[in-house]
């Protein structure tokens, strides 16, 4: 296969010779893919050999193509974009599209295209019994209620993070310390620590809930229960991230506009209303957007808060893993909730139309922003005031009550039992013995964290730099198919490799390796993106006296691109590895015991009714994910845009 290899870059370019070469390449990568796979497993040597034939062979074709003159005749961009298509194929659109295809089989495997429009058209999944005019006043279908509480949520945090915003940007910002808080808490956060804190505070037995019976004589109640207590859940985990699009947006509006708009007179409120608001218009298109599909993905608020209001992440989860096993279901509903997330994609594509919105540009300004009306400012900062304090008083119950007794029940004992059972060591034999219940799973979700996030990285970075850099036929499809898995929600994820990867010829379920590929390639976009925005920071010049001093494209790559780009692998290490640690959406249906996962660990302790326990390893995931990032930051800095502040202008310096 070597001797191959060296043939082929020892052949001479042109259109004559390729296609023995390339009929070599296709025939063995068909072989291998239709014999390798199903002789043995990955971990097997048979297996091995298949996978490095496998990858050899993909190479071989890539380097075919560019001697055939494709990719300008370049083998380093023919062999990433080739290689990674590859990838992108087998781990993305295969799995999608072979789960979608399921919901088109019957139980035996046959196409039944009958079963498939009565599995997509069922009553649950489209009734609206919730409408008064429409039904008796009973649930609606899941797929309603998903979009109702997606919409709600989308609009929702929408909005509070534009309050936030206008709070941090041209409000109060001698508490930028309590916005920075806001903006990391995502980070760090397990998706459905906020569940169990208003379960502790607002639950049955909760703490506000006993104050307000004992104290006023409020019955108690399970209000949090259902759409209003997911709702509420939803709008504190995910306002955080529209805060940080609409609060980066703010601080990109150029303070020139809106003086031009002052200098004619305007008022403060038709400055806001006709010169800011309408530059925020991408910002507020993205919060909606991410709020709306994270919304519909989210599988940890619901799973903790939704009682009888079911959403499609919940019934997929319960269609793969209930007492029924209905893979077919399962992949119907996931086929509805990938459809909508579509559709929302496209509806913003359309809203925002191909206006230009740019207000960067390399003019000077005075760096000062219009003010805000007076009572729309004190508005928002009261508002941001408010939700910053509900949103960290929720934090401190998790925090506080992994070392009480029972804070869910107010007694407030100090204990250290709840750390001791998921977390406790013993020396044995001058050793260390960990026999807490919750390690396994902790050094099971650093180790897959740590080995999925350097791929991501070097993936998303690659496919940004043949993106970005290079030109050749077929970019902009490159550049969508990198993207299509942000748009795949994660719960459809799981469902797709559980059903394309429980049986050969890629059987990976049970294992390390399944865990791993789910996070490389679902969390891809955002290294692409990282990349993409490095890239256009560092001019072209560099690239391309590199190539006046005969360096290839390899050289050029990892010794002038990659140092320069040290801010956007780090930015992704660190994104990728805190998102898996504190997943859930996919990985719940690919843990197993042998190889389990945090916050799959946690969602069965909540499960088994075990909320200190889960408290516990919750308030554990938040101090060491910001441990993480504390020790990281020292790498990383806040990007900021040339403008004098008000009190340089008023010193003159």
């Amino acid at each position: 296969m070597t001797a191959g290899a060296s043939a082929i870059a020892a052949l001479p370019r042109g259109a004559g010779w390729w296609p023995a070469p390339l009929a070599a390449a296709v025939t063995g990568l068909a072989a291998v893919g239709l014999l390798g796979w199903g002789f043995a497993a990955a971990t097997q040597p048979f297996g091995i050999v298949s996978y490095a034939a496998l990858l050899l062979l993909t190479l071989l074709f890539a380097r075919a193509l560019a001697r055939c003159g494709l990719f300008v005749g370049d083998t380093t961009v023919s062999m990433i974009v080739v290689t990674i298509a590859a990838l992108l194929g087998l781990f993305i659109f295969y799995p999608v599209g072979k789960s979608l295809l399921a919901a088109l089989l019957d139980t035996q495997g046959r196409f039944a295209p009958g079963l498939a429009f009565e599995r997509l058209l069922a009553r649950d999944i489209w009734g609206l019994n919730c409408l008064p005019w429409v039904g008796n006043g009973t649930q609606c279908g899941v797929a309603v209620n998903s979009v109702i509480l997606a919409t709600i949520v989308g609009f929702g945090t929408t909005l509070i993070g534009l309050v936030m915003a206008l709070a941090a940007q041209r409000g109060a910002q001698r508490f930028s310390a309590l916005y920075r808080v806001m903006a990391v808490l995502p980070i760090v956060t397990p998706p459905f620590v906020i569940a169990l804190a208003l379960v502790v505070l607002f639950g049955r037995t909760g703490l506000v809930t006993g104050w307000l019976n004992t104290v006023f004589d409020i019955p108690r109640s399970r209000w949090i229960y259902g759409l209003t207590g997911v709702t509420l859940a939803q709008l504190l985990t995910f306002t955080p991230i529209a805060f940080m699009i609409l609060s980066g947006a703010l601080a990109a509006v150029s303070p020139s506009l809106e003086e031009a708009a002052q200098t004619l007179r305007a008022t403060r409120a038709r400055v806001f209303r006709t010169v800011t608001w309408p530059l925020l218009r991408p910002a507020l298109a993205n919060s909606f957007l991410l709020g709306f599909v994270e919304s519909l993905a989210d599988f940890g608020n619901p799973v903790v808060l939704a009682g009888n209001y079911e959403v499609l992440s919940t019934k997929i989860f319960f269609a793969v893993a209930g007492a029924q096993h209905e893979p077919g279901r399962a992949a119907a509903l996931a086929m509805v909730l990938l459809g909508f997330t579509l559709i929302a994609f496209w509806l913003q594509q359309r809203w925002l139309g191909k206006a230009s919105y740019v207000t960067v540009s390399g003019k000077g300004d005075a760096g000062l922003p219009a003010q805000l009306p007076t009572g729309l400012r004190r508005g928002c900062v009261g508002f941001a005031m408010l939700w910053i304090v509900f949103t960290l008083a929720c934090y401190a119950v998790i925090l506080v009550g992994g070392f009480v007794k029972d804070v869910g029940r107010g007694d407030m004992t100090p204990v250290v039992s709840h750390i001791a059972a998921g977390f406790g060591i013993e020396w044995r034999n001058g050793a260390p013995a960990f026999t807490g219940s919750a390690w396994d799973s902790f050094f099971t979700t650093i180790e897959v964290a740590a080995i999925a996030a350097p791929l991501t990285a070097v993936v998303g970075l690659l496919s940004a730099y043949v993106i970005t850099r290079q030109q050749f036929a077929g970019r902009r499809t490159f550049e969508f198919l990198t993207m299509v898995s942000f748009a795949v929600p994660g719960t459809v994820i799981g469902v797709a490799y559980i059903v394309a990867f429980n049986v050969p010829p890629l059987e990976l379920t049970g294992g390390l390796a399944i865990l791993i590929l789910c996070f490389v390639f679902r969390n891809m976009p955002v290294g692409v993106r990282a990349g993409i925005a490095a890239l256009a920071q560092i001019d072209k010049s560099l690239d391309e006296a590199s190539s006046t001093l005969r360096a290839s494209t390899w050289r050029t790559l990892t010794q002038v691109v990659l140092p320069l780009l040290k801010p956007a692998i780090v930015a992704t290490l660190i994104f990728s590895f805190t998102h898996a640690m504190t997943a859930v959406s996919a990985v719940i249906f690919l843990a197993t015991a042998k190889y389990n996962l945090a916050t799959v660990y946690i969602i069965g302790r909540v499960e088994a009714g075990e909320y200190p326990l889960a408290i516990a390893y919750s308030t554990v995931l938040i101090v060491f994910m910001s441990l993480m990032l504390l020790a990281v930051s020292k790498f990383t800095g806040s990007v900021r845009i040339g403008r004098r502040s008000q009190a340089e202008l008023v010193t003159g310096h």
